[in-house]
């Protein structure tokens, strides 16, 4: 169950709805996979993700949310829903 109050977002991924959410460790989790070196940096390089990166950033806001992220690299995930809600949880934490 999503918690739109602590900013969850939710996703589906092979027919199960689960939750992504943008915590600190997410954060660094994200700055350390893409090599960012600041927020700034960060922010410009979620902009433009390839697939390989967009899994990482999934799998790190799914553990965000107290999701297991590894499995993210062999499911079925829809790319263009994967970013909508990738963006939805940035835009949730900032709001």
């Amino acid at each position: 169950m999503t918690n739109h109050i602590r900013g969850d977002v939710p996703i589906v991924i092979d027919g199960v709805t689960r939750r992504l959410r943008l915590t600190f460790g997410a954060l660094a989790e994200i700055e350390g996979a893409l090599g960012s070196r600041d927020l700034g940096e960060m922010g410009a390089r979620v902009a433009r993700l390839n697939a390989g990166e967009l899994r990482a950033v999934l799998a790190a806001l799914l553990r965000g949310a107290g999701e297991d992220g590894a499995w993210v690299d062999g499911a079925g995930v829809d790319l263009a829903a994967a970013s909508r809600a990738i963006a939805a949880a940035f835009r949730g934490a900032i709001a």
